[in-house]
């Protein structure tokens, strides 16, 4: 089955040439749409063989659904510009496809975090388990401008036992600026009652830090772990005050 590796960008300059390299033999071809990139992606990602495509930012679940539709193909491995795929992956992905029209509609591969400055993930490192290699005729990404996510529907979706590395965020200062954008996002769109929020809010950063720090394994990570785990929690508290200024306003 042929398959597209759909990609959006905006400044990844630095990081879409290696999730290119990782991805090119994968599939038939690489599509990029970029919302308005000032740096060099575009150039780079032109050099190895993309097709580009430019569209203005509409949120996470708009964009990705405009480069469902730019592809040539049916079948998408949807990826973050911040994303390489392991050989491991790359090689279990190849037999599904070579085995003609695959038996589920949609497969979850986890994306697992590595660390500002290092290039393998730590010790019982933290993941995401999303839907990123699907047909776009049964299952596409939903319209939320927040949250890009792939519905499924009722359909049943398979597991791939490889991983992608998730080079999330360039430094902690990049941690704590992309958190920002994104709950900023969240707050225009999450619908609370001002009751849950006030009754949450006292408890969100104990709460939140005991998650990040122990339950996903962040203590592994040195004092590196204990500052993005503080980061996440306040960041993710700091969004329930964005949403009660917003029902204010």
């Amino acid at each position: 089955m042929p398959l597209s590796c759909c990609i959006i960008t905006h400044n990844e300059g630095d990081r879409i040439e290696r999730c290119i390299l990782a991805a090119r033999d994968v599939v038939d071809e690489i599509v990029v749409v970029d919302s308005g990139s000032t740096d060099d992606t575009l150039a780079k990602a032109k050099a190895l063989g993309a097709k580009i495509f430019e569209h203005a930012w509409d949120g996470y679940g708009p964009q990705k659904r405009y480069a469902e539709d730019c592809a040539s193909h049916d079948w998408i491995l949807n990826l973050d510009a911040d994303e390489i795929v392991t050989p491991e992956l790359a090689q279990e992905i190849t037999t599904l496809m070579r085995a003609g029209e695959p038996p589920l509609p949609a497969y979850r591969f986890r994306q697992v975090t590595v660390y500002p400055g290092r290039d393998t993930p730590r010790l019982w490192a933290d993941y995401h388990n999303y839907v990123r290699l699907y047909d776009r005729r049964k299952v596409r990404f939903r319209e939320s401008r927040v949250h890009d996510t792939v519905d499924t529907a009722d359909y049943l979706v398979g597991q791939l036992n490889g991983i992608a590395l998730h080079y999330s965020w360039r430094s902690l200062d990049h941690v704590r600026a992309k958190l920002d954008k994104y709950t900023d996002l969240q707050a225009k769109e999450l619908k609370k009652p001002r009751w849950q929020i006030l009754l949450r809010l006292p408890f969100e950063y104990p709460f939140l830090f005991f998650r990040y720090y122990v339950l996903r394994c962040n203590f592994t990570g040195g004092l590196t772990g204990l500052k993005i785990a503080h980061m996440i929690a306040w960041a993710r508290t700091k969004r329930l005050l964005k949403i009660l200024q917003q029902q204010k306003a």
